[in-house]
C-alpha cells in the first residue's frame, strides 16, 4: 500500500458490507462447468493472461457467473501488474474520479467506496482525480476481497492448438517450464497486447542508448542536467516530459507534427450507455466512420499534464515540427525539423503502440489464421487508416475469427480483451469507464460457449437428477376412491 489508511476500521467495515451484498445477491454463482482431465492433468476452463485491471475484472465476472475453474497469469510480481506503478508517469488518473470502472455494478466495490473507507468522505470531496499509486492500491484490494485466482511471476511463451479442440499454454515461472491445458484463453494484455510500442523508422539512425519509448523503464535520475527531447504531445508524452523536468533536466524540447495541440476529447463528449452498448451493433461502415474521425481529431493531453510541463521555463513546445533527420554527434544527437536543429542528450518517443501480430511470439501458431478488418472490409474512400485496417475482426465474445473458415477452429477459443478490440466492440477493453460492461460481455460469451460444448454432460445430468419434490403423501387421488365405491355398488 502507498500509505497508511486514515480509517482502517472503515475499510474492514466496507469489506464486510461487500460480503453481505454478495451474499444477498447469491454471488458468486455456484460452479457448474464439468471438470475435465487430460492424461491425469486437470484442464483449466479459462486462462486469463494479464493481471492488470482488465484481467482482474474479467476474472471477477467469470467467478460471478460460476466459471470457478479459471486462472489469471501475470509476469509481474504481485502489486506491479499493469502500468500504474511501472511506466505510467502521471500524478493522477486521467479519468474522472467518480467512474465506477471495474466495480461490476457493486457499490461497495467502487473506487469511491474504497477511498472514502480509507481516507474519509471529506477527503473524497476535495479529491480531484485518483492518484495512480492509490488506484494501484485499490486494484490490489479488489483482487484480495474477491479472492481472485492470480498467479504472479508467470510468463506465457506460446499458445498452441490441440487436436482435441483445447489449448496448450507453455509458460515459465522462474526457471521452470509448465504446460497448462485450457479450454479458453483471454488476452487481457493492455495497449500493446497485439503488438508493441510504436517507434518510427527514424529511430534506427541513432544508437539505442540515446532514446527510449514512454513504455520503457527510464532512469529519470540520469537525465539531471541533460537536454531532453520528447516526440509527441499525447498524455504519455506530457507525463514523461514532466518526469524529466522534475528530475532536473536542464532543457526540454517537445516536438509535435500538428500546428496546434488537440483541445477536445471527442469520444468523452458523447460518452453514454448508448455508446457502450450500441457501438457493437453499428454497421461496419459506421464503426469505421466513428473511430476514423475520432482518431483523426486525436485525444488531447489532460490540462493538468500540460500545466505540469509548461510550469518550467526551460520547457519548449515546437508545433508544426516533425523530426526529419536524427544524427549522432559525439556524445549527443541532433534533431532537425523544418523549423530548426536542436542538440539533445536523450530522446523519448511518445508515439504510442502498434498492432503487429507477428511481434507476439505467443500467438505465432495462430497469427496466419487471424482475420483482420482489412481481410473482409473495404476501406471507405478517403478514410484510409492503417491501425483500423490491422485491427482484429472479433466475434460477439471478443473471440478471434478465421480468415478461411475451418482452417483453425481452435482460434475461437482465444478472446482479445485488450485495446485492439475497439473497432469491433467499442471502448470496452482498454479504459476505465466501461471495463465492467466489456467483462460482462466477455464472461457471458465464454459461459455460453462452455455450456453448449458440454451439452451432452448437462443433458445426462438432467436425466440423472432424481431428487423428488413430492413424496407421495401430500394429497390422495379422489377418483381412485370413487371408482372403488362404484364397483362395490354394482356388485
Amino acid at each position: 500500500m502507498s500509505d497508511l489508511s486514515a480509517h482502517p476500521d472503515n475499510l474492514a467495515g466496507l469489506e464486510e458490507r461487500l460480503r453481505q451484498d454478495l451474499s444477498w445477491l447469491e454471488l458468486p454463482a455456484k460452479s457448474w462447468v464439468p471438470m475435465r482431465d487430460v492424461n491425469g492433468r486437470r484442464v483449466v476452463d479459462v486462462v486469463v493472461i494479464g493481471g492488470g485491471m482488465a484481467g482482474l475484472v474479467a476474472s471477477g465476472m467469470l467467478k460471478r457467473l460460476g466459471v470457478a475453474n479459471h486462472l489469471v497469469l501475470d509476469k509481474a510480481v504481485a502489486g506491479q501488474e499493469g502500468p500504474w506503478v511501472t511506466f505510467a508517469r502521471m500524478r493522477t488518473l486521467r479519468s474522472p474520479k467518480q467512474l465506477t470502472g471495474p466495480a461490476m455494478g457493486l457499490p461497495a466495490l467502487t473506487f469511491r467506496a474504497y477511498y472514502e473507507a480509507r481516507f474519509g468522505r471529506e477527503a473524497w470531496l476535495v479529491l480531484d482525480r485518483a492518484p495512480r499509486e492509490i488506484w494501484m492500491d485499490y486494484l490490489i484490494w479488489y483482487r484480495k476481497v474477491l479472492e481472485l485466482p492470480v498467479r504472479n511471476g508467470v510468463s506465457v511463451d506460446r499458445i498452441i492448438p490441440r487436436e482435441d479442440g483445447m489449448l496448450d499454454i507453455t509458460c515459465h515461472e522462474g526457471g521452470d517450464e509448465e504446460i497448462i491445458v485450457a479450454r479458453h484463453v483471454v488476452l487481457a494484455t493492455g495497449r500493446d497486447g497485439l503488438g508493441g510500442p510504436f517507434v518510427p523508422e527514424i529511430a534506427k539512425s541513432i544508437d539505442r542508448r540515446f532514446w527510449a519509448h514512454t513504455a520503457d523503464e527510464i532512469d529519470f535520475g540520469s537525465l539531471r542536467g541533460k537536454r531532453v527531447g520528447v516526440i509527441g504531445a499525447g498524455a504519455s508524452a506530457m507525463d514523461n516530459a514532466a518526469s524529466a523536468l522534475e528530475a532536473g533536466a536542464a532543457r526540454l524540447d517537445m516536438f509535435v507534427r500538428r500546428k496546434t495541440l488537440p483541445a477536445i476529447n471527442k469520444f468523452t463528449g458523447i460518452g453514454s450507455q448508448g455508446v457502450v452498448h450500441g457501438f457493437a451493433g453499428l454497421p461496419d461502415e459506421w464503426k469505421w466512420r466513428f473511430l476514423n474521425y475520432a482518431m483523426g481529431q486525436q485525444t488531447p493531453p489532460p490540462r493538468p499534464s500540460v500545466l505540469r510541463v509548461s510550469a518550467f521555463e526551460h520547457a519548449h513546445l515546437h508545433l508544426d515540427s516533425p523530426i526529419n533527420v536524427l544524427r549522432q554527434e559525439g556524445d549527443h544527437i541532433v534533431a532537425t525539423t523544418p523549423r530548426g536543429s536542436y542538440s539533445i542528450d536523450f530522446l523519448i518517443f511518445g508515439t504510442g503502440f502498434k498492432i503487429d501480430l507477428a511481434n507476439r511470439p505467443e500467438l505465432a501458431s495462430f497469427e496466419p489464421h487471424i482475420r483482420l478488418w482489412r481481410d473482409r472490409f473495404a476501406t471507405p474512400p478517403g478514410m484510409a487508416n492503417g491501425e483500423l485496417e490491422g485491427s482484429p475482426d472479433l466475434g460477439e465474445a471478443f473471440e478471434f475469427l478465421e480468415k478461411a473458415p475451418g482452417s483453425c477452429p481452435t482460434l475461437s477459443k482465444i478472446h482479445c480483451f485488450n485495446f485492439p478490440a475497439t473497432l469491433s466492440h467499442g471502448k470496452l477493453t482498454g479504459d476505465i469507464p466501461a471495463i465492467s460492461e466489456g467483462a460482462d460481455r466477455l464472461a457471458r460469451g465464454i459461459a455460453r460457449s462452455l455450456f453448449v460444448e458440454d451439452r451432452e454432460a448437462h443433458f445426462a445430468n438432467l436425466q440423472a437428477f432424481d431428487t423428488p419434490e413430492l413424496l407421495g403423501d401430500e394429497w390422495a387421488d379422489d377418483d381412485t376412491g370413487a371408482l372403488s365405491e362404484l364397483t362395490s355398488q354394482r356388485n
